[in-house]
């Protein structure tokens, strides 16, 4: 293998193995990663300067899960004082200071509750939908529809059937962490496998669900491991009906590490670089050619390095986060308004743009208000 013609054929659209994947992360410079995944990032966006962004909410539907993840600060055990389901009052309450700060969607997760099944959920979801007709609901994520199918004993294809016809516009790529089982069994055990992931996506595109994929690294992992992941990713891209849209967007974030019991118990830290980070994205660029959007995660890595992943294959600067309790949990600071995203966005050099979870462009509401942050 050489850089060169590995470069030459990332070029050429063509899917890189795990094996040539890692000799270019181990061996090429960032400038010519950062120049190759840029390039490609033109070519499917079709020249265009515009970065897009978000307004949405991460709201919880409960912190109860029984899933016991070693990096999770968030959940509590069944019974705990702390634990909690999220009620009609706080879900109108915060969807409509949501629409107020100019928001069209809920990132809707919460745990693995041992006690709420499929009618649970798709009871919520049509109440919610007839409260806020026009709301998004971009809801749960491949582990928690594992957990649903377990306790109804029933197939991933009928839950997310029924979960679509009461309200779910679409799937996000939550929980993958590193899907290969090695990692899994070290970092959350309690959730399904990583080909019990991939195969719910599968269900999801067959329903023409759309969904995203994300990759959660810097922890227990090789790096043949995160190439791996980066190739499963896209052979379930692959297989998505034609006409189908699949994995809307990657996302890939390093692991926050402040007081997860990975950290306490096993010593494992959050060793990832600038430079490491820029690379992950530009590779993700490289190694997917077949996913057209791929996503800088400013809340974990900070403004500075998101921007820089802008000319390195990133064309998305994701939500402005109006809530966010999980990966805010274990140390990630960082935040964002309508306003701030925007100027992040122009610094770097770029034309921010407003979109929909579909990547549809939305124009800025009028009648915005801005979210106070407190810090």
């Amino acid at each position: 293998m050489d850089i060169s013609s590995l470069l030459q054929k990332a070029q050429n659209f063509e899917f890189l193995t795990a094996e040539e994947g890692v000799f270019l992360f181990e061996n090429a410079p960032t400038s010519e990663l950062m120049f190759v995944a840029n390039e490609l990032k033109n070519i499917k966006k079709k020249q265009s300067k515009k970065v897009t962004w978000q307004i949405d909410r991460n709201l919880n539907t409960t912190n109860v899960c029984i899933a016991n993840c070693k990096f999770c600060n968030f959940y509590r055990i069944p019974g705990h004082a702390e634990s909690y389901v999220t009620n009609a009052e706080s879900y109108r309450t915060k969807i409509e200071e949501t629409i107020r700060y100019g928001g069209d969607q809920l990132l809707l997760q919460g745990g693995h509750h041992p006690d709420l099944g499929l009618s649970y959920y798709t009871t919520l979801f049509s109440d919610l939908k007839k409260m806020f007709p026009t709301i998004k609901l971009h809801a749960l994520g491949p582990p928690e529809i594992a957990h649903i199918t377990k306790l109804e004993k029933s197939t991933h294809t009928e839950v997310l059937k029924a979960l679509k016809e009461s309200g779910l516009d679409s799937l996000p790529g939550a929980g993958a962490e590193i899907l290969n089982d090695r990692v899994r069994r070290l970092i959350s055990k309690g959730k399904c496998t990583g080909r019990e992931w991939l195969d719910v996506m599968r269900a999801a595109h067959q329903l023409y669900l759309t969904t995203s994929a994300t990759m959660m690294f810097g922890h227990v992992e090789t790096i043949y491991e995160r190439f791996e992941h980066l190739t499963w990713i896209r052979q379930v891209q692959s297989e998505k009906p034609a006409d189908a849209k699949g994995f809307l967007a990657f996302i890939p974030w390093p692991f926050q590490d402040d007081g997860t019991l990975l950290k306490r118990l096993k010593g494992i830290k959050n060793t990832v670089t600038k430079d490491e980070y820029i690379r992950m994205i530009a590779m993700s660029r490289i190694m997917l050619p077949n996913i057209d959007n791929i996503q800088a995660s400013w809340l974990t890595v900070g403004k500075e390095t998101a921007q820089i992943c802008l000319h390195a294959g990133a064309n998305d600067f994701g939500s402005i986060m109006i809530e966010e309790n999980v990966v805010s949990a274990a140390g990630a600071p960082h935040r964002f308004t309508y306003k701030t995203i925007q100027s992040a966005i122009a610094e770097a050099g770029f034309e921010p743009q407003l979109r929909n979870q579909q990547y549809e462009f939305r124009e800025l509401p009028e009648d915005i208000e801005e979210q106070v942050i407190n810090y």
